[in-house]
């Protein structure tokens, strides 16, 4: 399973809180690429439902992070 910005970037409007399944179905409704799906699909799934996509991919860049090319 990888993550990419492009790949996280289906995700934003999700809606969020959601289930895995939820999740799966909105990016399949949504026409995102397959491997956003099989991220989804490859992660455990505890029956709790995500709140944003922090939990999803736990090295989410935030607007707290330094970006190196990040122009000031």
């Amino acid at each position: 399973m990888y993550w990419t910005l492009e790949l996280a970037t289906y995700l934003e409007d999700a809606p969020w809180p959601a289930s895995k399944e939820e999740l799966i179905d909105f990016c399949d409704r949504t026409g995102a690429p397959i491997e956003v799906i099989q991220n989804l699909s490859a992660i455990e799934d505890d029956g709790e439902p995500y709140e944003s996509i922090e939990e999803v991919w736990p090295d989410f860049p935030t607007a707290d992070d330094d970006f190196y090319y990040e122009e000031e």
